[in-house]
């Protein structure tokens, strides 16, 4: 990582994709001061005299990357993750700013946690940090916690990620109060008596291996409850990590009623089936699991179509050796924010889902506006806002190599996948953090 002062940047000949200014097309963007003080596309720029000129010919100059789902294990879990290796492994991967899940020891569940999580982030000064606060306390889904409070320290949506809100009255009263304060509820769609010793999929697979199932119901099942609850409240409500293609369907009808709710997909489950659990693989253990190509299919046409509208890697760091485990007592989840960017382009892109454009305003301002960040400016290249700004060679080629992450932890099932596309710069209100050379072999 690098960290550049000077006071001036002049980005040129980068495609500048803007998705809230309807932007696409060559230019400069002048940064100053750390803000972001002239986009132009079409013109030239002249640049000041001390300013450090980057060509970006060839590259997309985009808003700093948006993750609404990073697991940052902090407090309690440093062993697997801090909060300043987390943010190093965003800026690695493009993502100029995180939304941190409550699933800590202990729980984001007060406002005094929230302090905590902010002033550390602070003190990395890598990627801008937000805090999506417990619901409950604890994350049991038994008692409300102290939202408002919460909310008035700085967290930026609510959500027991982790576990899902199993009693409806409770998960009523949370949309209702998440209602009232103009911010989101992001649910861990999971039925526990559904899912109960589940380790993975439900199908031949998990059959072959003798391993207990995860019926796609668990998931689908949660979506259908809360999607009725909030047709009367009208909260914004936001299912994390699909997995399910008929989830998508469920939340497609939904939304043509006026449901105010969105979902989100993650690399893994548009790249890997549940064929990926063979010979035990627990870095192929995910929560939810691991589903099928037509679940692969319904999900990527889902976000074609605008069902799915975020993007998000539910980063989930481990210690090597909790993954070492038998498949049945290892860990859920995997790392993503060092490698998602190419493994999006691979899904989404390369399959002719949709562009570049498209896939940028999935990775920015949608998750911004999810988490009302793009009230501050987040998520777009506007001029006077504070210069978080990614730049992306579509075409860069390079292997994934996990042993060169950022991150403290290693489990990742793409560790020696050949991609193509890399955030090339990453810069953070106008502090340029993570530079690569022109063309690397590995991460």
């Amino acid at each position: 990582m690098t960290t550049h002062p000077s006071s001036a940047v002049l980005l040129t000949h980068g495609r500048i994709i803007d998705p809230t200014r309807s932007i696409d097309g060559e230019g400069d963007v002048l940064v100053i001061d750390g803000k972001i003080a002239r986009v132009s596309v079409g013109r030239r720029i002249d640049a000041p005299s001390d300013a450090r000129v980057i060509d970006c010919g060839g590259s997309i100059v985009a808003p700093g990357l948006v993750d609404p789902h990073v697991h940052l294990r902090e407090p309690g879990g440093e062993a697997k993750e801090t909060i300043l290796t987390g943010t190093r492994s965003a800026v690695a991967g493009g993502f100029t700013t995180v939304c941190c899940m409550p699933n800590t020891t202990p729980a984001i569940d007060t406002a005094t946690t929230v302090r905590y999580v902010q002033h550390a982030a602070q003190e990395a000064r890598q990627a801008r940090v937000f805090v999506v606060a417990a619901a409950t306390v604890g994350r049991k889904g038994e008692q409300l916690a102290p939202m408002q409070s919460m909310r008035a320290a700085g967290a930026v949506a609510f959500s027991d990620d982790g576990e899902c809100i199993m009693h409806p009255v409770i998960m009523r009263r949370v949309l209702e109060v998440c209602s009232s304060l103009g911010v989101s509820f992001m649910q861990h769609c999971q039925d526990h008596h559904l899912s109960e010793g589940g380790v993975m999929h439900e199908g031949a697979v998990a059959t072959r291996l003798g391993l207990l199932p995860w019926p796609r119901e668990a998931e689908e099942i949660i979506v259908e409850r809360d999607v009725r609850l909030n047709k009367s409240i009208g909260a914004r409500y936001h299912a994390q990590h699909i997995s399910s293609g008929e989830t998508a369907a469920i939340l497609r009808r939904a939304r043509a009623e006026g449901n105010p709710v969105s979902g989100e997909a993650s690399p893994h489950h548009l790249l890997l089936t549940d064929d990926a659990c063979e010979g035990y693989n627990t870095q192929a253990k995910m929560n939810p699991p691991l589903r099928t190509k037509r679940d692969i299919a319904q999900l990527k046409d889902a976000i074609a179509d605008g069902t799915i509208d975020v993007l998000a890697t539910d980063h989930a760091p481990h210690t090597t050796a909790e993954k070492a485990r038998d498949f049945a007592s290892a860990p859920f989840g995997i790392i993503g924010l060092d490698c998602a960017l190419p493994l999006y382009a691979r899904a989404l892109v390369e399959d002719g889902v949709i562009g570049w454009p498209r896939l940028i305003e999935l990775l920015t301002h949608a998750p911004a506006k999810l988490c009302g960040l793009d009230r501050c400016g987040i998520g777009s290249l506007a001029e006077g806002a504070a210069a978080d700004i990614t730049v992306i060679d579509p075409n860069m080629a390079w292997t994934i190599d996990a042993s060169k992450f950022a991150s403290k932890s290693r489990n990742c099932p793409f560790d020696g996948w050949s991609v193509r596309g890399r955030a090339t710069m990453t810069m953070v209100a106008g502090r340029i953090l993570h530079e690569v050379a022109a063309e690397p072999s590995a991460c």
